[in-house]
């Protein structure tokens, strides 16, 4: 992990369950040779103990603008840090610092931080999911906020689902993460596309498959967190990044994919192909809804438009095309194949009956394909890890090219 030493961090605590996490997520900071000073809210006190925090931080802890005859200036604890981050960041407090209600020590330092923010959410399920919290994240994030991704797992409720406080170690790779790979992406365009395609058959039917769009989208994400500007092409029912930076074009069929890919192509040094996109489509789209007349129904298909093989013919000098392959057997015979074909610089390989991998899930297995016959192959990790491995070895790529 890339080192924090010498880092002078924030830490907000509002109050939430989760509060404890925050305890442990100071001890590592310190760890890690950082500064920390912590700022909680008065509800965050009935959770975990201020001397707690004073303890292990070795500071005194801020709990609000004034603190018996003493005023503490929430402008100079805005301007000393190098970062932010405020966990648990309850929904109450998502909504104040959305909405510039400076009412207390913590919300009133977020309003002075000229430091980069980062906002690790913890509450219930429903309030999670509730309209008025994620337009509360969009517009923090608009403010070029960072938001830390919820857990998925038993809550305090009682209920299950996602909301839980990401786990200490995780928000802390993420601000390590952030101070390693910030600028090295800055000034690169990216092409990625994500999601399935719905191929037609009448008004209201479609071919189409199980694709979320996580992995592209998380790769999407990725490129962007490290200072790129990405063009997303989006099938439908696909998850939609939370990152307002990253142009999404939003297509429903594979002719509108390869005609949006297309167009995108030449003005980007990098494409990757996350989607999964229809193999097949009817050869003709009935005009009306097809009535249910017989026992048996039979279309004719044909094939829906190769975009990799399309792309990897326009590829020029210094392009970098990467794809994926979604294989049961014989996997890097068929994905070296396909890379050869399709004028590819790596290939991503990724197996459905591994478990925890393919469709629907928030992780995946994945192997590196390159030209070269190397190979690179990793243990199941969160789709946000994977994202971050392949643009690593793409970065990694363009620095090797610019070399030659």
């Amino acid at each position: 992990m890339p080192s924090l030493h010498g880092k002078k961090i924030l830490l907000g605590v509002s109050g939430s369950i989760a509060a404890y996490k925050s305890a442990i997520l100071l001890r590592l900071l310190i760890k890690e040779g950082c500064d920390v000073r912590v700022i909680m809210t008065s509800s965050a006190k009935d959770f975990v103990s201020p001397l707690t925090f004073s303890t292990l931080s070795r500071h005194p802890v801020a709990t609000d603008v004034h603190q018996g005859d003493e005023w503490i200036n929430h402008v100079e604890w805005g301007l000393w840090a190098d970062a932010m981050i405020i966990a648990p960041a309850t929904a109450h407090t998502l909504a104040r610092c959305a909405h510039g209600l400076a009412s207390d020590m913590l919300t009133a330092t977020y309003l002075s931080a000229k430091c980069p923010v980062f906002f690790a959410p913890a509450m219930d399920l429903d309030m999670w999911d509730h309209p008025s919290t994620r337009e509360n994240i969009n517009r923090l994030q608009s403010f070029g906020n960072f938001i830390i991704d919820v857990g998925t797992g038993e809550l305090a409720s009682g209920l299950s689902g996602p909301g839980r406080l990401a786990e200490p170690e995780d928000i802390l790779l993420q601000l390590a993460e952030y101070f390693h790979y910030r600028q090295d992406m800055n000034g690169l365009k990216v092409l990625i596309n994500a999601g399935p395609t719905y191929e037609a058959i009448d008004p209201v039917r479609y071919i189409g498959n199980h694709s979320t769009g996580k992995m592209g989208v998380a790769i999407a994400e990725e490129f962007s967190r490290r200072g790129a500007e990405v063009f997303l092409v989006l099938g439908p029912e696909s998850v939609v990044p939370e990152n307002q930076h990253i142009h999404i074009e939003r297509i429903t069929s594979a002719d509108e994919m390869l005609a949006a890919c297309m167009h995108r192509f030449s003005h980007v040094k990098v494409a990757v192909l996350a989607a999964a996109v229809a193999d097949y489509k009817p050869a003709s789209v009935a005009a009306e809804k097809i009535k249910k007349s017989t026992d048996t129904l039979s279309l004719e298909l044909v094939r829906t438009p190769d975009i990799a093989e399309a792309l990897g013919k326009m590829k020029k000098p210094g392009q970098h095309l990467i794809g994926f392959a979604l294989e049961t057997s014989e996997g890097s015979k068929n994905a070296r194949e396909k890379m050869t074909r399709k004028n590819m610089d790596m290939i991503v390989l990724n197996n459905p009956r591994d478990a925890g991998a393919g469709f629907g899930h928030d992780t995946n297995k994945v192997s590196f394909l390159f030209p070269d016959n190397k190979e690179e192959h990793f243990e199941l990790k969160s789709k946000r890890a994977v994202a971050h491995d392949i643009a690593e070895a793409i970065h990694q790529m363009i620095k090797a090219n610019a070399k030659k």
